[in-house]
């Protein structure tokens, strides 16, 4: 929300010399989060000029230019001050006052302005546009005063003019106070921050009556027990004259809160939006057939919007409709057949109260954000609502000529906010502060509040402009934002003991800081698939969670598996230059069993804590959730370098990954051949915690990456971390190092081409005993040299003994041990 500080002086007493950043420090005080400061950006001086004459004169380029002949003034002497400017618009002529930017002013761009020569003159200024002046979009030709209204002496101040020394400050304003959208609103909360007056605008001027207009409302279809209308309040204003300028500071108004100006009918509905923050639409009165009926749309309805787009509504939009059929949205946009348009001479203006769920749905559903459904979605005061209208006919005849019809409605059914018991001593022991009786009294009426004494407490009725004050709880806030969050000590609580992170969640994080200590980067992603990327790694057949209200059509089932999400994020990151890739996640998966149901048939809604059964069914209802850890390499593991050929990243690096998890986890972690559809026959590893399968790792098939637009190898991980945690030793301890040095050597055998690598490192580790400490497999060669069927294994084996120096017989010894083994088992021989 835009707030222009001349607007909001109308409404409360800012001291003498405030500005911006003064009121952003007083509004943050009660939660209005600071957003920018905008201005025009304009520095003088900036002037009122008079075209005295002017040449048109055609140049080369086809462009005809004009020599003018302006006052912009009078000299020290009494006589007029005469300027030379060229020009290339054709808009304006003799005798127009208009805006001149003379030599050393500066508008918005920043666009220094300086006495130039161009087209064989020496322009001795300029001559502004609307646009150039920050006063709209609109580029058609110069800006002349007189469209505004204004027929100032030239020389006058034109930035005081046309209110352009004015700066608006924004903040944010979040779903819960959707009263701060307004002027208002706004002014009110300045009042609470600072102890300022407050004028309420909506009470600033007399509300007449009027009658005899027929409105009905016939919402057969409520949303949460609410009808779709509670209030419609219309007014008629006849003899207007549509065509008449904007006046000149409602349009810097508009301008400076980010609304450009269009006409002055609306114009004067965005102004009164912004202000009293009730939206209000006007009605050609001429165009609209019999009275006006509020109702839900029936199957087959169209409407031509003011954007002229024919939209086709659903059953659930709220329409404002007349004999003719539907003339617009409710609360979101009007219908083209009833615009208010320059022929226009009476006028309907409709001031109305809608269900916010009922707007915030059809504004999504049509696409069609706007300032008054971005209102309507957070809560308009129900009681504003004729004061807006009010407000509208005034200055309708203001500054449109017109003159207020006794013709008009008020239809108001709007239920008095629900009391809310707060008892004595509640609010101290919410917030943890000590708060006298008239701290908590004072800070209630403040906000509009009616306060009665019950027993030990009080019964208070939140303010029509508060729906978001509905429990103990939200009135609680209320105090401690009015008296001030300075008061709430910085303290952090004290845990209890005994508390703290349980061990999933200290492995789990001992897991993710193990694998972006080793380079990976985590990513988060939506736990929503594709039937395709379920596909993928599951099967066709594989049983899935379907969502009943899915964001995206396409992924709504909830994931069986973390990869297919890895795959896509790679996808992305290449697609933007991001070739070389080692990304992990850590999340659940949703593993429903074949033939399962789940869901409940009704939510439980409130506040009030479920009942046991209630939870036992929502317990029930939910399929497993198990973590899992997954990884994802692609592209270069090591980067080409001067004679050193680049080393493509693949299933090595997703098993050296698995080890990392397993050694964080506290458990050891085998590896032997696996199989998986998705992925490489002969790339593929079965991952194992003892005979325990928790995983697997390898390179998927070249046909899905290629698919995916992935390179022909990219390495996938997938384990099961409840697993792991579950045959986890406990909390990991770190083990002393030895002192003494290690005894190196290779050992190369000669095995079966089927026996896989894996097993035979295995049987070589038994065998080897104690003083082995690691045994890293370095090559399998199958080739010339070799008896066919058959593959050379070659392991490094790396000894150490923690209480003294291995000689080479010992480590030798260790190894032949574990040939041994190895040749029991599948007939290993040392190769030549």
């Amino acid at each position: 929300m835009r707030i222009p500080l001349s607007w909001l002086r109308e409404w409360a007493d800012l001291p003498e010399g405030a500005d911006a950043d003064y009121v952003h420090a007083a509004l943050v005080k009660v939660g209005l989060e600071e957003e920018a400061v905008h201005g025009t950006a304009i520095s003088g001086p900036v002037v009122v000029g008079e075209v005295l004459e002017y040449v048109d004169e055609p140049q080369k380029n086809g462009k005809t230019i004009r020599w003018c002949q302006v006052r912009t003034g009078t000299t020290e002497s009494g006589e007029p001050e005469v300027r030379g400017i060229v020009c290339g618009a054709h808009n304006f002529h003799v005798g127009d006052k208009v805006v001149v930017a003379l030599p050393g002013a500066e508008l918005p761009g920043p666009f220094p302005i300086s006495a130039r020569k161009t087209y064989g003159h020496v322009s001795d200024g300029m001559i502004a546009s609307a646009r150039e002046l920050g006063l709209g979009d609109e580029h058609d030709g110069i800006l002349r005063l007189v469209t505004l209204g204004l027929d100032p002496e030239p020389g006058t101040d034109a930035i005081a003019l046309l209110g352009l020394d004015d700066v608006a400050v924004e903040v944010n304003v979040t779903p819960d106070r959707g009263y701060t959208l307004s002027i208002r609103g706004i002014a009110r909360e300045y009042s609470h921050a600072t102890g300022a007056v407050f004028r309420d605008p909506a009470k600033a001027f007399e509300v007449g009556e009027a009658d005899g207009f027929s409105v009905e409302v016939k919402d057969h279809s409520p949303i949460r027990g609410r009808r779709g209308c509670d209030v419609f309040v219309t007014r008629v204003v006849r003899d207007i004259d549509p065509t008449r300028p904007t006046p000149g500071w409602m349009v810097a108004r508009l301008a400076l809160a980010g609304i450009r100006s269009i006409s002055l009918p609306v114009d004067i509905t965005n102004y009164v939006m912004l202000e009293l923050g009730q939206p209000i639409h006007a009605y050609d009165l001429e165009k609209v057939a019999g009275g006006i009926t509020v109702r839900r749309a029936v199957v087959g309805e169209t409407l031509v919007t003011l954007d002229d787009q024919t939209r086709t509504l659903d059953t659930e939009d709220l329409l404002i409709t007349d004999a003719s059929g539907p003339i617009g949205l409710a609360g979101v946009m009007g219908g083209a057949s009833t615009e208010v348009s320059d022929s226009t001479t009476d006028v309907l203006i409709e001031a109305a109260n809608f269900d916010p769920v009922s707007i915030s749905r059809t504004a999504r559903r049509h696409k069609l954000p706007s300032e008054a459904s971005k209102r309507f979605a957070r809560g308009v005061d129900p009681l504003v609502a004729a004061p807006a209208a009010q407000r509208v006919a005034d200055l309708l005849v203001e500054h449109a000529g017109g003159t207020i019809d006794s013709l008009g409605s008020e239809w108001i059914e709007a239920k008095r906010p629900a009391e809310i018991a707060l008892p004595e001593g509640y609010v101290d022991s919410l917030i943890g502060v000590d708060y006298s009786l008239d701290e908590v009294t004072d800070s209630l009426n403040a906000i509009g509040c009616q306060i009665r004494l019950e027993g030990d407490g009080w019964m208070v009725e939140p303010p029509s402009w508060r729906p978001d004050l509905v429990d103990a709880p939200s009135l609680a806030e209320e105090v401690a934002r009015i008296v001030g969050y300075d008061r709430i000590p910085a303290a952090l609580p004290v845990a209890p003991p005994g508390r703290g992170l349980t061990r999933s969640q200290r492995v789990r994080r001992a897991i993710g800081a193990s694998l972006a200590a080793a380079g990976l980067s985590e990513v988060l992603n939506y736990p929503f698939s594709t039937a395709e990327q379920i596909a993928m790694i599951d099967g066709e057949d594989a049983a899935t969670m379907r969502l009943a209200n899915a964001l995206d059509a396409e992924a709504a089932h909830l994931r069986r598996s973390l990869i297919p999400a890895l795959v896509a994020t790679a996808h992305r990151n290449r697609s933007r230059g991001l070739s070389d890739l080692a990304i992990f996640e850590i999340g659940r998966v949703f593993r429903p069993e074949a033939g399962a149901s789940y869901g409940v048939d009704a939510v439980p809604f409130g506040s009030a804590r479920p009942s046991d059964d209630v939870l036992a069914d929502l317990d029930a209802s939910i399929p497993p959730q198990p973590w899992r850890v997954a990884a994802l390499v692609v592209g270069d593991r090591r980067p080409r370098g001067i004679g050193q050929p680049a080393e493509p990243a693949g299933i090595a690096d997703v098993i050296a990954a698995a080890r990392l998890v397993a050694n964080a986890a506290g458990v050891a972690l085998d590896v032997r051949q696996g199989n998986h559809d998705a992925l490489h026959p002969g790339r593929t590893a079965e991952l194992l915690v003892g005979d325990r399968v928790v995983g697997l790792a390898g390179e998927l098939l070249p046909r899905l990456a290629l698919e995916n637009d992935l390179p022909r190898r990219v390495g996938v991980l997938e384990l099961d971390l409840d697993a792991l945690i579950e045959l986890g030793e406990g909390d990991l301890v770190a083990e002393s190092l030895s002192a003494y040095p290690a005894a190196t050597q290779d050992l190369s055998l000669v095995v079966p081409v089927d026996v896989p690598a894996g097993d035979v490192r295995a049987a070589v580790i038994e065998g080897a005993g104690e003083l082995l400490e690691a045994a890293t497999l370095i090559d399998d060669y199958r080739g010339d040299g070799l008896e066919v069927g058959t593959k050379s294994i070659t392991l490094a084996l790396r000894f150490r003994a923690a209480d003294r120096t291995l000689t080479q017989a010992e480590a030798t010894e260790a190894k032949m041990a574990g040939l041994a083994v190895a040749a029991e088992r599948f007939g290993a021989s040392l190769r030549a």
